[in-house]
């Protein structure tokens, strides 16, 4: 049996595993990727229970009640609470309390408090690693309120192409465990310009559109998201919130997920590896 023996605010764990080979079995170390829950708390009470790999704990909690409609912009946050490994290297626009790193835990305070009666999230409700959207209830709950995505900007494949290697280049935490997800942000020219890695796919996107509300960025029109493993729904529909013209997956997408894409005009592109790729919505936007 695999036994985690060391806690942090690190994005992996050290592990004591058994490996068994042609010559037989013998103990070793070994590095797996770190999984904890995090508490979100709104305006002092209880909102969700998030799985995910600790850093970059902010921009994770931001970019999901963006997606989700809670907050429009960072001016919606009074002030926010977080420890130090949770909180971004970039300027934060609003007062921020350190907290000690065993409390895993995000406090925000909103300029317009939160209420109760918001459809589709339930609180202590716990969002699993393995599903980004799970605080809705039905998709029903979803967000309906998001415009098309607007035209352009161009792509060229010959970009698209150079996101996988760059992507792939930079997944640190990956390159040690194996075990964690990544998703980056590209300018047109396939140029990597962020990453962020987590066991969800999911939060791995909501960090980087957490950092880019932070920034005052948002919305994301001149950027391409890659993610690794498949494209979701979820991960279309977040994508089309942040205003992100083109959603490139190592893997497959769902038929729901090119559903969102065409829907809202989301390029979205699959199985990305080598010089090739299929585009399943929003070809215009590639060169020919």
């Amino acid at each position: 049996m695999t036994e985690v023996d060391e806690r942090g605010p690190e994005p992996h764990r050290h592990a004591r595993v058994t490996r068994w080979t042609g010559a037989g079995a013998a103990t070793a170390d070994d590095v797996v990727a770190a999984e904890e829950p995090l508490q979100v708390v709104l305006d002092g009470r209880p909102f969700a229970v998030i799985m995910r790999t600790p850093g970059h704990d902010l921009e994770l909690v931001l970019g999901l009640l963006f997606v989700e409609g809670v907050i429009r912009s960072r001016a919606d946050v009074r002030r926010a609470a977080v420890a130090a490994s949770g909180r971004p290297t970039d300027p934060v626009p609003f007062p921020l309390r350190e907290l000690p790193e065993a409390e895993n835990v995000v406090e925000l305070d909103l300029a317009t408090p939160h209420g109760e009666d918001r459809v589709g999230w339930q609180r202590n409700l716990v969002a699993s690693s393995a599903c980004g959207i799970c605080g809705a209830a039905t998709l029903d709950a979803l967000r309906d309120d998001l415009p098309p995505l607007p035209p352009g900007p161009v792509f060229a494949p010959a970009a698209i192409v150079a996101m996988a290697p760059a992507l792939r280049e930079a997944q640190a935490t990956f390159e040690l465990t194996g075990g964690l997800h990544a998703a980056g942000l590209f300018d047109r020219a396939g140029r990597l310009m962020r990453i962020r890695e987590d066991v969800g796919r999911h939060n791995a996107v909501d960090k980087l559109i957490g950092g880019a509300l932070l920034g005052d960025a948002l919305p994301l029109r001149g950027r391409a998201l890659m993610v690794s493993g498949r494209a979701s729904f979820e991960l279309a529909h977040k994508a089309v919130a942040a205003g992100v013209p083109l959603m490139a997956a190592v893997s497959a997408p769902s038929s729901l997920a090119v559903h969102v894409a065409h829907t809202f005009g989301l390029t979205l592109v699959g199985f990305l590896r080598g010089d090739r790729f299929n585009v399943y919505a929003g070809g215009e936007r590639i060169a020919a």
